[in-house]
Order: C-alpha cells, then structure tokens, then sequence
C-alpha cells in the first residue's frame, strides 16, 4: 500500500510514537507573530525556559496590529520584539518590513515541500501549499516547538479533493474552495488533512493554491495541501537554486518525491467539478453557508475590504484593478485594500494599481491582518455589512454585530463600485 503526502512527511519527521496514532514530530519551521507567542514566551519565562531551540528555525511577524493601535497591543509587539530580539533571532519583521505572516513567510522563501511547519494562528495551513505539512497550533504545543523543536500529532488521515473541469469567466480559486466548504460543511475534515488535487489546481498558481489551502481549516481540517510541481519549483527556485546547483531538473525530481502515491489509502475522495460554477459568497456567520452572487445581487453593504492572508497577494490586487480601473467607488461604501506585504504594495503601485485603486476612492494601508479579526484598520460597527477577501466570518468577525460576507477579490471590487453585492463578470 503505498502512502499519502502527509504520511510521507510525518513518517520522515517522526522522532517518537508515545501512543498508538499519536506521533511526535521534529519540526522545520515554528512561525510566530505578537498575538499568540507572547503568551508563551512568558509562560516560558515564569518556567525558567527562556529559550529557543533552534534561532534559524523560527520567523517572527508583528502583523495583527501594526502599528499598534493601543498600550495593550504595543506591549504584546514589545514582548515578542525583545523576545527576539534577546534570542538573536535573524528573521524577525518589525514595523516597515513586517507583512501578514501567512504571505510574507513564503514570500521570503522559508516554506519547502516536504516541512513541518507550526504556528500559534489557524490560518498556518496556507503553507501547505507547497506540499509541507503546515498547522495551527495552540500556545502548550507551540510553547514545546520553540523549546525543542517538536510537536506532537494524531497521525493523519488524508481527504483527496479532486477538482476538474474549466474554471469559468469570474470564478477564481476563493469560489473553488467556497464551494468545497459548503459540501464538505464547517467540521466535515475534522481532524484530516485535505489534499487537493486536478487539473484545476495544477493550473493554478501559487497565489491561488495558497488561497485554497489557507480556507482549509474552515472546514476542521489541520491542514490543507498540494503537490509540489513545476509552479512550486518557479515560486521558489530564487532561495533553492544554489542548493540544487542550478539544476531545476534535478530540484523538481527532488520535489515530486513529495507526491502521494497512486495506490495510497485515503479515508475519503470527493470529485468537484468547477465547469458549471458561479461567483460565490457567503450569507450567514458560518463560512459553509454559500450562495451565488447572482441570488445576492443588489444586498447593501457598507465596506469592501481587499487584503488579508487570504486574498492579499498581487494576482488578488491585479484582478480587482483592472475592475476598478477608470471606475469609483459607490458613495454610500468605503473601500480599504491593504496589500499583504511590502513587496506586494511595492509591486501594485509599480503596476500602477495603486493610483487605479487611490483614483478610485479607496483607502490603503499598510501591510496587517488589524481589519480581517476586527483589530484595527477596518473594524465594523454594529450592524454594518463588509464585503471581504478574508476567510472568516463569525459573528463579530470584524467586529461586533458585524456581518461579514466572504468572496474574492473581483466580487469584492464589482461590489465597491456598485454599493451593493454585484456579479464581477459584469465587468470582465
């Protein structure tokens, strides 16, 4: 019986089995950013452990709220800056260098195929993308990767998605993966890893496949995942060439080794086809309650928000610019786009997306998640609709008695224009 991708990871990073299905992992990468570490570096403290187990191996972000918008959120950056800072960790992300972690993380290249990588935050399956095992965890086991580089896991049980057909004209990967939550519902991969497989995919670059796997844990799964290929070789061939001495036939045979195998034993396979889908978005407080942007044509709104770890990346700016382009924002809405990282907000305005958005009406502003968890930089009033890239919606998401309806970044843009939920492919 051959074995699956996160079989393959978890069976060349096993340093114990304590329990049966219970496997303690050695871990590649512990990711961390000023809302959960400082809860465990003080408990780290208070213990007597005030140590790190390995500084090359953990990346640090000040990415929630930045700047901090208060004493109590300027304490928390403090508490992981000096953490840091006391551990000569060299890839740390202040003020001005710093971005949502889920894309600068990548972007600087710290993601392989094959990794284990943890972080305090749930959204860290969005580095399965590149065919790493990559998980949310919670402050005790993040806590025990920083100290010695180790986590323990259930051994996993793998759902394969297989996603075919064509995507059509306005359907992009945030209503491929809204339509796999709404069958799959909010807790149908509890537990599970999905792996998302099919020519759609494959097509997809990585910006779209980290969209995919990012929204995996909004259906219970620990992580999403896909199989590293020709697309992740591309994204990543700047930090590995050296490694592979130039050599990208020798890096992608290096690469395909993380593939599930044909005959390995999956606990579900599901088939979505995409031919026949529409732009999506969701209706209620539970990210699986989907419907068309047809059925919700003409609902009010009363901001756009464009950004996030989910749809923050420059493919994501590039499509709701060219909608927006020579447009302007409804009036009665106000439009914030917030590029995921620097670079991305270098690029949209060396692109010129940044006038196109700015002669628009929006606003823009730096680089953080502050709008996406109701923190800063967007937070809602009471009773008031947000059109969103982002990847949640629970009540008082972004803030309380807000609702939040999830979409991508075209449907989010049609809408800014019109004031109202409207189809993108109106303006494609």
């Amino acid at each position: 019986m051959g074995k699956t991708l996160a079989q393959k990871i978890f069976d060349s990073h096993r340093v114990d089995e304590p329990f049966p299905g219970e496997e303690v992992l050695r871990i590649d990468v512990v990711m961390c950013h000023e809302i959960t570490t400082p809860i465990a570096i003080l408990d780290l403290v208070k213990k007597g452990k005030d140590r790190i187990f390995d500084t090359t191996k953990i990346k640090a972000v000040v990415d929630h709220v930045t700047p901090s918008k208060d004493s109590k959120t300027a304490a928390q950056a403090k508490i992981l800056r000096d953490w840091a800072r006391r551990h000569d960790v060299k890839d740390f992300f202040d003020v001005g260098r710093n971005g949502v972690c889920h894309a600068i993380f990548p972007e600087k290249g710290f993601i392989r195929p094959g990794y284990t990588v943890i972080m305090g935050d749930s959204h860290t399956c969005t580095h399965g993308a590149f065919g790493a095992f990559a998980a949310g965890v919670g402050t005790t086991d993040l806590e025990v990767g920083i100290l010695k580089g180790v986590c323990a896991f259930r051994a996993p049980r793998t759902i394969r998605i297989n996603i075919d057909g064509t995507l059509p004209k306005g359907v992009y990967a945030k209503d491929v993966i809204l339509h796999v939550i709404q069958q799959m519902t909010v807790n149908g991969a509890t537990d599970c890893v999905v792996e998302f497989v099919g020519p759609v995919v494959t097509a997809m670059s990585m910006e779209s496949r980290m969209t995919m796997c990012n929204m995996a844990v909004e259906m219970g799964a620990t992580s999403g995942i896909c199989m590293p290929d020709e697309t992740t070789l591309d994204y990543l061939w700047p930090f590995v060439a050296e490694s592979y001495k130039n050599d990208r036939a020798a890096a992608l045979s290096d690469f395909e080794t993380w593939h599930s195998d044909a005959d390995a034993d999956f606990y579900k396979q599901i088939n979505v086809d995409v031919s026949d889908m529409e732009p999506l978005m969701t209706v209620g407080y539970k990210p699986d309650q989907v419907k068309t942007i047809a059925e919700m044509a003409g609902s009010k709104v009363d901001q756009v928000y464009l950004g996030s770890c989910t749809n923050g990346r420059i493919e994501d700016l590039a499509v709701a610019a060219k909608i927006l382009e020579g447009k302007t924002v409804h009036p009665m809405v106000r439009l914030i786009v917030s590029p995921a990282t620097p670079k991305i907000y270098q690029e949209a305005d060396a692109l010129g997306y940044v006038k196109i958005f700015m002669d628009a009406g929006a606003c823009l502003t730096n680089p953080t998640c502050g709008a996406c968890l109701g923190m800063s930089n967007g937070v809602l009033a009471d009773g008031e609709v947000c059109a969103s890239t982002t990847n949640r919606n629970f009540a008082g998401r972004m803030g309380k008695g807000g609702m939040v309806h999830l979409m991508s970044p075209a449907s989010a843009a049609a809408t800014a224009i019109e004031g109202c939920i409207a189809d993108p492919r109106n303006y494609l």
